[in-house]
């Protein structure tokens, strides 16, 4: 029977911060490549590789993946939600802007604070809690509030509603249920008898099905597949495969398993603050002391989560 902890201890909160750092790496570097591998297509190779590696490392390690212990069909559910989240990612990206789409994402954490404790009452978070991270979530949308303003569609005889573009709209609506799918994923994972499963069958549940849909996804897009890419390109799809989704993801899984998620989710909220400081080091974006200001607001947002009764 595994041990659960009811709060993060030091090896906890150091593996989270360690993951969100390089997930707000992984978006500079996933941006980075677009000119030469479009976003559905890096994803689904990502998931091609880490499930090989997965299936790999388990062999090595003596990990049963395929035994009986009744858990296929919460495993394939909690697959297709871990895929459908990509799917909407991408696809709402193509109608609103990325600032937008960041913010409505990082809803997770408070649908998963919601429907949760439904099935899993030790995770009902208190009022201070709440506190905490309604102060990360709006530390976030301050540090986007420059990309919020703006929109994918500025064709001037583009339809709107209530000021905003429909295709805005949509794009919202599909980042909002992007969020809403991470979040599912998660309580699928807690309320079933996957919390009780190795995290490397957990994971392989999830990389696999994504390894199987994304490419139809890629290809239904319109994505163009080539193989005549630069050096760069190969390097970051490696990073992103063997760092990202096989190792970072396995992680995650792990700290899942051990460690109550409301209290997990309050650091994805570094994530996106993290990706502006690559931005600006990498790319040459825009940051601002106010970013660095909404850090600091996140992490107290996260100390207020995992403040002790």
């Amino acid at each position: 029977m595994t041990q659960r902890r009811d709060h993060l201890d030091a090896l906890a909160i150091a593996l989270l911060v360690a993951c969100c750092l390089f997930w707000g790496f992984q978006q500079v570097l996933v941006k980075a490549t677009l000119p030469e591998v479009p976003p559905v297509l890096q994803a689904a190779i990502r998931f091609m590789g880490a499930t090989a590696l997965l299936w790999a490392w388990c062999h090595h390690r003596g990990v049963a993946l395929f035994e009986r212990d009744g858990t296929l069909r919460a495993g394939l559910l909690a697959g297709v939600l871990f895929c459908g989240e990509f799917v909407c990612i991408y696809v709402g990206l193509q109608h609103t802007t990325a600032s937008r789409l960041t913010l409505f994402l990082y809803t997770s954490p408070f649908w998963v604070a919601v429907l949760l404790p439904l099935f899993v009452p030790t995770e009902r978070l208190r009022a201070v809690q709440w506190l905490g991270l309604g102060l990360a979530f709006a530390a976030v949308a301050f540090a986007l509030q420059d990309g919020l303003r703006g929109h994918n569609d500025s064709s001037s005889d583009a339809p709107t509603w209530q000021g905003l573009p429909v295709g805005v709209l949509l794009g919202d609506g599909l980042a909002l249920a992007s969020g809403v799918l991470w979040a599912l994923t998660t309580v699928v994972i807690r309320a079933t008898r996957l919390a009780s499963i190795s995290p490397e069958k957990l994971l392989y549940y999830q990389v696999t099905m994504s390894a199987v849909l994304l490419p139809f996804v890629s290809a239904a897009m319109g994505e163009v597949w080539q193989c005549n890419v630069s050096a760069f390109a190969w390097g970051s799809l490696a990073i992103q495969t063997v760092a990202g989704a096989f190792a970072s993801y396995l992680v995650w899984m792990w700290l899942l398993r051990h460690y109550p998620a409301t209290r997990l989710g309050s650091f994805v909220f570094l994530t996106p603050v993290f990706a502006m400081v690559f931005g600006a080091l990498w790319l040459g974006e825009t940051v601002s002391t106010l970013t660095l200001a909404a850090l600091v607001a996140v992490a107290a947002g996260i100390v207020l989560v995992n403040k002790k009764a």
